[in-house]
């Protein structure tokens, strides 16, 4: 079955104000849409490039309805979305990804269940809902290992390493949820990520229906994305399987946008998918400077219908967060940044600077990845780091 496609000039929502929705809402101005946002808080940063931004509560039904009807199609940016919410808005708005992406996507618990189910390598895990549960757990599972929320987890919160000294009465009495999630503890060569992006069918021959993007590979600092590169120094036997287990997850999904697949890719050579992302990614800003077409333009061509750009990579890149541990001492030196060839900053508009918040990102582009990642060192030093 064809659609018709949702075409310039159009509004299209964003559930979600922050940097995701903001660089979405860049690359949707630029194509000549008109964005609403929808979000909590006011002066929000997809809200202060919006045309209109609604403040409210995701509860608030009254106002979600009158956000839906000024829009033509309605994606998000994060997933703690009440479902409720979600089920209010489907009857009044095109909402892409739909309703059962993004119920699967923010629960750990159904999200890993659904991964089991449907074949793909998963880290081993346990459902716990009591501590003997969770007893019973880390013996099946070994130490060390993970307790894990089931709901509204990222960046490492909702997160307890277990140990073979931990006390478990302690930890499940910290964890203070009714169930949580026991994952092995997986010693991985790499952590990489794929942004795989899938639209509504224009033909018959399925052309520019999916298309995915370079994957990168990540390292963290403080359980936070520090920096993602691509290209991915991997074999490209393991670069082509990512692409093919991400692209693979996003049709059995029926995402209609963009799916981010976390990966740890083992010493032994074997691929596990972490998490799943219906939306875009920390891990692809990267897209934002170095692609033919940004992983956030691509998600607006994919909720609106368009064919779908060309996600090559155009140079090799470094990307790094900025986290808000960096404005300690005032305002850091981005004259001397700028300076650096290759360079280009992007911040988010974000008003207070809080230890651990993402503040904006920087990407290092260079014909050489060996040379752009020393223009980082660089960056990072003249940043204190």
């Amino acid at each position: 079955m064809t659609e018709k496609p949702i075409l310039p000039g159009s509004v299209v929502g964003c559930l979600g104000g922050g940097q995701l929705g903001r660089m979405f809402a860049l690359a949707a101005r630029r194509m000549g849409y008109r964005v609403h946002t929808f979000d909590p808080m006011p002066d929000s940063p997809t809200g202060q490039i919006s045309d209109r931004e609604y403040n409210a509560s995701f509860d608030d039904i009254e106002t979600l309805l009158d956000f839906a009807s000024g829009v033509d199609v309605v994606t998000y940016e994060f997933e703690n979305i009440p479902v409720r919410a979600l089920d209010a808005l489907s009857p009044h708005a095109i909402l892409r990804p739909g309703r059962n992406v993004l119920y699967v996507a923010q629960n750990r618990r159904r999200e890993k269940e659904f991964l089991q189910t449907n074949g793909f390598p998963v880290v081993p895990f346990r459902i716990v809902a009591s501590e003997d549960e969770l007893r019973q757990a880390v013996l099946d599972l070994g130490c060390p290992c993970v307790l894990k929320t089931a709901d509204f987890g990222y960046d490492g919160k909702g997160q307890q390493k277990i140990g073979y000294d931990s006390d478990l009465t302690v930890i499940w009495r910290r964890h203070g949820a009714p169930t949580g999630v026991v994952e092995a503890w997986v010693p991985f060569a790499a952590e990489l990520s794929v942004v795989v992006a899938r639209g509504v069918l224009m033909n018959e021959d399925e052309q520019n229906f999916m298309q995915v993007f370079p994957p990168t590979v990540n390292e963290h600092e403080n359980h936070i994305l520090a920096t993602s590169v691509a290209p991915a120094p991997l074999a490209d036997s393991i670069i082509l399987r990512a692409q093919t287990i991400a692209s693979d997850i996003a049709v059995k999904l029926d995402v209609i946008g963009l799916l981010a697949v976390e990966f740890f890719l083992t010493s032994r050579g074997h691929l596990l998918v972490n998490e799943l992302a219906p939306r875009p990614h920390n891990s692809g800003h990267y897209s934002f400077d170095a692609c033919a077409t940004s992983q956030f333009e691509q998600q607006l061509r994919a909720v609106c219908g368009l064919p779908l750009g060309d996600p090559r990579l155009l140079s090799p890149v470094v990307m790094r967060n900025l986290l808000g541990d960096l404005w300690a001492n005032g305002e850091p030196d981005w004259s001397s940044l700028l300076e650096l060839p290759g360079l280009r900053l992007h911040l988010y508009g974000k008003s207070e600077a809080r230890p651990g918040r993402k503040m904006g990102h920087y990407c290092v582009l260079n014909p050489s990845l060996d040379r752009a990642r020393e223009i980082d060192a660089e960056a990072q030093k003249i940043l204190g780091r």
